[in-house]
């Protein structure tokens, strides 16, 4: 294998991928869980009134298919995919869009069709970090090759590995970049806010069934988990990281299978640059080992944030706006750049740690994480119009309070943990007739 064409070759797969600024969009998965409304335990994909016949009365309102071997696993419909994490959770992916309206509108059409269905069997679809009652030892892995692979391959690695697949939901954002400079300007920035992001937008007060008693659990499991492909990017400060720099990052770890678009094969511990033939692969393959890494910050044919926790609406859409004022905007990438001050992968990390113990009131160097919280929110707004900068105002209220999703479920924990997590109940924002 020739390693330095190798890395060329992926080099060029992200430089074909640059878009002109006429052209961004953003991009938005939204995770979910499916639980029972009166015990709040989660839905098995198996069985009576299970995950996979919800997805067949889908298909019966125009929703298209997609199996493998004999189970439903996935659906699309007008640029939309549903599809589903190994613990069952139900993933909302929106095509990529212009407007966050555009999306919002999208969203709201899907849930106006699952609501009902889950309705009827008393279920509900929930926005929360973590599982709020299911233990993950009672929670079968969905029956896909891909996570059968990944879930063998974790016993070996982090201790919450895991509960990273079967037990947390997330919301992800993806933005475009016109050329390798504008690239290396928000991956580095995202990077850097990592911490920040976290924090703002921490929603898992519960884990396996209890109270979790520190904050921002998402970031304990994710450092905790497979340290070759979770976390920080370790090279994403360096001073010349760039298209290069991330191809080396991938080449050098290991992908664990491959799909090449025919068929998955295990590879192991066998790292990406022991396997990747430029004369003899598939676009379907490169894109698969792209997203075989899951770091804070990933790179595909855009930039993915990948921090937050599932959190209820209209929190996620003000997650969008936020990230969108700061990244679609080269004044505000700089003032945040200008305003935090040199950060190296040290100063990052250790504030992950800090915000596990602090919250808020952890540190990004010589910042409170707070402090930069409102920064940020408030110089977001001037990279929006006026329409999108409402999204803004339900954090900017929030972060005004001292509070985060974290605070919100615990302040009614003490009346019940049925109440205490009703906010993030999406059920309650679809009219049904009963």
């Amino acid at each position: 294998m020739d390693y330095i064409k190798q890395v060329k070759e992926i080099e060029k797969y992200f430089k074909d991928n640059e878009k002109e600024e006429k052209d961004f969009k953003i991009g938005v998965e939204f995770e979910h869980f499916i639980i029972d409304k009166d015990s709040l335990k989660t839905i098995s994909y198996y069985g009576d009134n299970g995950v996979e016949e919800t997805l067949e009365e889908l298909v019966s309102k125009g929703w298209k298919d997609t199996y493998e071997g004999k189970y439903l696993l996935g659906l699309n419909k007008n640029g939309t995919t549903i599809t589903l994490e190994p613990g069952s959770q139900f993933e909302l992916s929106i095509g990529a869009r212009k407007d966050i309206k555009e999306i919002e509108k999208e969203y709201f059409n899907v849930l106006n069709e699952i609501v009902p269905i889950l309705e009827r069997k008393n279920q509900a679809l929930i926005t929360i970090g973590y599982q709020p009652e299911t233990k993950i030892s009672d929670i079968k892995i969905l029956p896909k090759q891909r996570y059968a692979y990944m879930y063998e391959y974790f016993k070996k690695r982090g201790a919450f590995a895991h509960n990273m697949m079967k037990g947390t939901a997330s919301l992800q954002v993806s933005f475009d970049y016109k050329s390798e400079e504008d690239y290396i300007r928000k991956f580095k920035l995202a990077n850097i806010i990592s911490p920040v992001i976290y924090a703002i937008f921490d929603n898992a007060f519960y884990f396996e069934g209890e109270t979790w008693n520190k904050r921002n659990l998402r970031t304990h499991i994710w450092e905790n988990c497979d340290s070759d492909r979770c976390g920080i990017v370790d090279i994403a400060l360096d001073k010349d990281f760039g298209y290069k720099k991330y191809a080396e990052y991938i080449l050098n770890r290991p992908p664990i299978f491959i799909d090449d678009g025919e068929e998955l094969y295990y590879t192991g511990n066998k790292p990406y640059k022991e396997i990747f033939n430029i004369d003899d692969y598939s676009i379907e393959e490169l894109e698969h080992v792209l997203t075989m890494f899951f770091p804070d910050v990933r790179t595909k044919k855009y930039v993915e944030v990948r921090m937050m926790d599932s959190v209820p609406y209209p929190l996620n859409f003000s997650a969008i706006a936020l990230l969108k004022g700061i990244l679609y905007d080269e004044k505000n990438i700089d003032n945040i750049y200008n305003y935090i001050g040199d950060i190296d992968i040290l100063d990052t990390n250790k504030a992950k740690g800090d915000i596990i113990e602090k919250g808020l009131d952890g540190k990004l160097k010589d910042k409170t994480i707070y402090e930069i919280a409102k920064y940020i929110i408030e110089i977001a707004k001037s990279g929006l119009n006026e329409e999108e900068r409402e999204y803004i105002i339900p954090l900017e209220k929030m972060i005004s309070e001292k509070k985060t999703p974290y605070d919100i479920t615990r302040d009614k924990d003490s009346i019940s943990k049925k109440e205490a997590l009703d906010w993030c109940i999406v059920n309650n924002l679809v009219n049904i007739e009963k």
